[in-house]
């Protein structure tokens, strides 16, 4: 599918954002782009080309979320973060769609993303273990579908085509993410859920992120308070996006293929993209990137790049670690 006005990121327009180093030889480096912007759309830092056109992938779910909350779909606090998750598939997560969708009259059979193993590790080894399969369930993107669905409720619409373009559901998303970012979307594709795909700049998609995360309209101030108190449920407990709500508040939200980003109260976000998909150094590139402009204490930043930055390991020994190439 052709985009309107896309320029991808191309190696030319990125800059190395992070290198993995093996006693004393850098073994990987990591190639992208990072936009650091405030509310108002100003960029405060960028490193490579920020105007270059990506999919966000799951980085715009807080836009969908907010979406939703326009449409007059109503939500428990966890029920709202995980229609804005990539949840790990533990449990808790999995009780909270079930929940969703028996309210609404419904079950997993309506979801029309695709049967996947949970996103978390250990949740997919015990899933395995107990001779459980993969289900649309347990793809990190059912909360996501079941607000969709709800959603589809709230405004009358046929839910048995609540992914096609055209539903009013995603019409109005479509609104919301070319009202958050500030730019007309480049495209749309779909996503590997099969949910409606937006291409913007990595720019606009950090603005947009500092828009929802500082509360700029009463529909963000409900997202925002929803994942103050269930930080849980965007991720999963110990695992990137949750440790970085807990610890500094606002929100972060992972996106496939290499796409983070990390938002504050204060109105100030991070879109990191990592031309090759890997997601090794996304967190910890994003936290440096706020500290350096003053969005976050150099203190915490540090910690967290610290918990969830890649050991490299020689055995049980270190011999080696994760460098941010962009840091001052």
């Amino acid at each position: 599918m052709a985009l309107e006005g896309a320029r991808p990121l191309e190696v030319s327009g990125t800059v190395e954002l992070a290198h993995i180093e093996r006693f004393g030889l850098i073994e990987s480096r990591h190639l992208g782009a990072a936009a650091v912007v405030d509310a108002s759309g100003r960029v405060l830092r960028a490193e490579g080309d920020v105007r270059a056109t990506i999919y966000p992938r799951s980085a715009l779910k807080p836009v969908q979320a907010i979406a939703m909350l326009e449409l007059g779909a109503r939500f428990a606090d966890d029920e709202l973060v995980l229609a804005a998750a990539s949840h790990c598939g533990s449990p808790d997560h999995l009780a909270v769609v079930e929940r969703m969708l028996h309210d609404d009259g419904r079950d997993a059979h309506a979801l029309q993303c695709p049967a996947q193993w949970p996103l978390g590790n250990a949740d997919r080894a015990a899933r395995q273990a107990a001779g459980l399969p993969a289900t649309r369930l347990t793809m990190n993107c059912s909360g996501k579908h079941a607000g969709f669905l709800r959603t589809s409720d709230a405004v009358g619409g046929e839910a048995a085509r609540y992914l096609e373009t055209e539903h009013p559901v995603q019409r109005h998303v479509t609104d919301a993410v070319e009202r958050f970012t500030g730019e007309s979307v480049h495209g749309t594709g779909f996503d590997g859920c099969a949910a409606p795909l937006h291409a913007t700049s990595l720019a606009a998609l950090a603005t947009a992120i500092a828009r929802v995360s500082s509360g700029s309209t009463p529909e963000a101030q409900n997202l925002m308070a929803a994942v103050a108190a269930e930080p849980w449920a965007i991720d999963g407990s110990g695992r990137a996006n949750t440790m970085v709500i807990e610890r500094l508040g606002g929100i972060a939200k992972l996106g496939a293929e290499g796409v983070v980003v990390i938002g504050t109260t204060a109105g100030v976000a991070v879109a990191v993209k990592v031309l090759d998909g890997s997601m090794r150094a996304t967190t910890p590139v994003a936290l440096t990137l706020l500290a350096s402009v003053g969005a976050i204490d150099v203190d915490a930043a540090a910690e967290l790049i610290e918990l969830t930055s890649e050991r490299v390991l020689a055995g049980d020994a270190p011999a080696g670690a994760l460098h941010i190439s962009v840091a001052d």
